[in-house]
This record gives C-alpha cells, structure tokens and sequence, in this order.
C-alpha cells in the first residue's frame, strides 16, 4: 500500500511550479488530490498527468479540480471549501503554497494597491485557506505553509530582501502565523507547520523576480542618458523578451523602440544589461549555498511530503523548517534595550504623530518636555514621523475570526503603517517616487510604534503568539525599508520600528519609547544596521 493511499490533499496554486510538483508528490504515493488556482488551462493540465500517474500506480485515488479560486477572494474560498462539505470530503492535507512575486521595486516607488494585494494573497490566502479548511479536517490532519527564508524564521534574525517589502512583510507574518495555529489548534488534534525552501528553481525567479530586480537596479542607478522613469518604461517593453528567441527579441526591440521613441541599440544595450544584472544576482545567491545549486521543485515537494508524515509532523508541530542551505549573513537589526543619547536630539524638531488616540497623549507630552514641536498636520518641514499602531484587540482565536474581523487587523497592523511610511516618505523626498536621484542626500525620521506584546502576571505562548503575527509582518518590513533608503538610494531617511513591552509581561513604559525616540534622531542612529528597538526588554 502507498504511503498517503486514502488521503487527501489540498494544494493552493497546484496547477503550476510548486505547488503542481507537490501535488504530483502525493498523488506519487497514493493521494486523493484538490488541486486549485486562478486559471483553468493549466488545472485541467496539471489534473490529467495526474490522472496518468492514477493509473499507473492502480491506487484508486482521484482528483478534483476548482478553477478561478483565488486564495485572497473570500467568497471563493468560502465556497470551495462548503462544497466539499456537502461531498462529505474531509481533508487530511492542506498545503498553503499559491503566492506572487508582488512588485519588484524600492517600497518609496510600489503602488500601495498592489502591496496590499500581495498581502492579500500570501498572508491573508493562508489564514483564511486555513481556518476555511477546518470545516474538512479531523484529528491529525495537518496544515503545510510554504513561506521564505527572505523575512524571519525566528523574530531576532531579520533577512531583509531589498525590492521585496509586501513580500517580506507577509512572508514574516506568514511564518509567526504557523506557529499561532499550533496553539489554536491543538485541542483539535490538527498539527500547524511551516517550511522556508529558499531559492527554488522556477521561472518566476529567473524570468520575474531577477530580470525585475535588475530593473529596479537600473531605474536607480541609471542607464546612458535615460531618465529613470524612461528606463522603467523601457523595462516594461523589453524584459519579458528575456529567454526568447533572437528573431523575437529583436522584432520586439524594434516594436518597443517605435512605441517609445527611443533607438534599437539603446534598448538592445539595456536588455543586455538587463540580463547580466539578473544572472549576477543568481550567482551571488548561489555562492552562500555550500554546493552552489538551488533546490529543485522536486525536492521541496519531498520536504513537504516528509512534513506531512504522521510521525514527523507531531514532533515538529509549530516549527518552521528551514530548507533553504543558505548562508545567509545577518547583520544585527534589533536592540533589546534603551540606546542612550546624552544629546536631546528633540529640542526644536517638528514632530507629527499619527494613530492610536490613547496612547498619542502621554508620548506627546513626553516629546514636548524636551523640545519638541508636535504638530498636527503633515508639512514638508517636518522631522520625525510618528504612528502608533494600538495593540492587539482582546479575542480568543485568530481562527475564530470572521473575514472581516481579520481583514480590520491586517489593514490596522501591516498595511496602514506601509501607507503612513510612504506618505511620510513622500514629504521628505517630494518627487522622489518617480526620481530616485533625489533621495540621494534627503534626511529624515519615520518611526512604528507597536504593537505591544501583552502584558500580565501569566501570559501564554498563545496570547504572545497572537501579537506576533502582526511584529512579525513589520519587523522585516523595516529592516529591508531601510536597507532600500541606504544602501540602494543612498538617503539619510530612515524607517524605524519600536516594539514595546516584554516577553515576561512587564507593562511597557513610555519614557522608554521616547527616550530610544530621541535616540532614533541621532547621525549614530542614521550609520547603525539597528533599525528595530525593544526598550522595555531589559534585565
């Protein structure tokens, strides 16, 4: 008998790359298989090699396709999974997998429509995939979440991944999400676990991600005598001839070169530069894996199908796997104490804070004592930005929310503290969107404050598990935020993020706040990799 004969599975994003690999996987050992994406053509593919592989193997199993799901439409998620139910089908596997690369650009440049989209899919797809599964699944099922080693495996080792913020902000969050269903869902007997494969051979990595970031690095950098917003235009024309045939990319060239007025061997030139760029980037990757060779789809789907051993999954319930084997050097990112400053750094700066209404009256008259100037309204003069976020509502269960309930907190928590960073960018580097030139030399402060961990004389794994679902979508979002404004557009902004209380339940304390605050306005802190700050976590 195969080992996952009289199982079934469910993989997001199965008709292509993955998450198709993974599908194969288990129908390789005997799976039933729900197999489920946007686009119809490639499902029905997918759904017929596997059908083939039915029939070799003689095991019986089946397979059943739901096309035009999108893992972020609510109303199409909800009913899939009400269908199954009334099929009386009960799941045994859910692989959380489907995903996008989201924009490919300097956050200060990413359409706030299309990084709230990106978090719609990756981390909100998966919550809401998974609590939906729920109404399929019995004692010792499990959920898979595919994520990355590009965010936080664990909450102190941050990997910022320049050009990626909504993805690493859901990718972080995703992971902290892994380990709050663990908790939640024990008492179920379903298991939560988490796997980062790292680079992964794939065509969204070679003809999206790489040739996009090398785009993005050209956009900046800049190219013969375009103008940036030329050179992105141009990059839109030309980059999807990459891999093409000689005679495409040229009748493309010269297309692109009528349509934007510019000559053949400019663009040509560019495309070239282009395609160095992005193999560059393939091979720095590859230098910090000992062997030097990304995994192959095959073999995360084997990582996946080791993980969803019976035996395997209760040990590592609530874990995230690292499968990447990349050496990854990590900079220091986060302090865990209260910077010290003899200089008050606020006396005379222009300060506006935004956000949670209980907590912006103490740290205003904490900033005022010391000189500062807080203002009620966004002017180009301003010095430091300042949102709190408020903290983590009282609740039971993250998979006990309603949609709506857990789309409140991802627009509270994740993506209107990014819209507050880019406003505030916008005002210290007017124009700077379209000109990334004009950074260069810019100065100033953004900071997050929140959300708390909470605080009290017994507090569990789970209630901090909850709040950290959200820190972790913002701790690798400021830190590849701020590697953007340094190390690509050589500014002196800077977006921190402050993250107060402790994990022994002390009650956060402002003054901290306020006095790493005025730290945060220091040239010290400008030159630092610390851009995350714990004050109240002191012995």
């Amino acid at each position: 008998m195969l080992k996952f004969q009289n199982k079934t599975v469910l993989v997001t994003g199965s008709g292509t790359g993955i998450g198709q690999a993974i599908t194969k996987k288990f129908v390789e050992n005997g799976a039933s298989a729900i197999v489920l994406g946007r686009r119809k053509e490639p499902l029905e593919e997918t759904a017929k090699m596997l059908e083939g592989i039915i029939k070799e193997k003689q095991s019986n199993a089946t397979i059943k396709i739901f096309d035009g799901v999108d893992v972020s439409d609510e109303k199409a998620v909800t009913g899939m999974f009400d269908a199954l139910k009334s099929e009386n089908v009960n799941l045994d596997i859910v692989v959380n997998n489907a995903g996008v690369s989201g924009p490919v650009t300097c956050f200060a440049h990413a359409p706030l429509d299309q990084f709230r989209s990106t978090v719609d899919i990756h981390l909100t797809g998966t919550f809401w995939t998974s609590v939906q599964a729920l109404k399929v699944m019995k004692e010792g099922a499990k959920i898979i979440t595919i994520s990355t080693f590009f965010a936080e495996e664990r909450p102190l080792e941050q990997r910022p991944y320049r050009f990626r913020d909504p993805y690493t902000a859901s990718q972080g969050a995703k992971n902290r999400l892994v380990e709050a269903m663990s908790w939640e869902l024990t008492e179920k007997g379903i298991i939560s676990i988490g796997t980062n494969p790292g680079p992964v051979h794939s065509d969204r990595i070679y003809k999206t991600v790489y040739p996009k970031a090398a785009s993005e690095f050209l956009r900046v950098s800049g190219f013969e005598d375009l103008s940036p917003s030329e050179v992105e235009a141009a990059n839109n024309e030309i980059v999807g001839l990459l891999g093409e045939s000689d005679e495409t990319i040229k009748a493309g060239i010269k297309s692109a070169a009528e349509k934007l007025d510019k000559s053949e061997t400019t663009l040509t030139n560019l495309l070239d530069k282009v395609k160095s760029i992005a193999e560059k980037i393939q091979k720095n990757t590859s230098t910090m894996i000992p062997d030097q060779q990304f995994l192959s789809q095959e073999q995360v789907a084997t990582t996946v199908l080791t993980l969803s051993d019976d035996d395997q999954a209760k040990i590592l319930n609530g874990k995230i796997i690292p499968g990447d084997r990349v050496f990854y050097p990590v900079k220091s990112h986060i302090r865990a104490s209260v910077p010290k400053s003899e200089k008050n750094n606020l006396d005379g700066k222009s300060v506006y804070i935004s956000g949670d209404k209980e907590k912006i009256s103490n740290i205003t008259s904490m900033i005022e004592k010391k000189g500062g100037q807080v203002t009620t309204s966004q002017e180009s003069k301003t010095d430091l930005f300042i949102h709190l976020t408020g903290n983590i509502p009282n609740f039971s269960k993250l998979t006990e929310l309603s949609r709506n309930e857990w789309d409140k907190l991802v627009d509270k928590f994740i993506n209107t503290p990014a819209t507050f960073i880019q406003n505030s960018v916008n005002k210290f580097v007017p124009g700077g969107s379209d000109d990334p030139r004009l950074f260069k030399n810019a100065k100033g402060r953004i900071v997050i404050i929140g959300p708390d961990l909470p605080s009290g004389k017994k507090i569990s794994g789970h209630e901090r598990a909850k709040v950290e679902v959200f820190r972790g979508a913002l701790r690798p979002f400021a830190t590849t935020v701020n590697q953007e404004f340094s190390d690509v557009l050589k500014s002196d902004v800077r977006s921190f993020l402050i993250l107060p209380g402790t994990v022994d339940g002390k009650e956060p304390n402002d003054e901290n706040v306020v006095n790493t605050i005025n730290y945060l306005m220091s040239d010290k802190a400008g030159s630092s990799s610390e851009v995350i700050f714990c004050p109240d976590e002191t012995r």
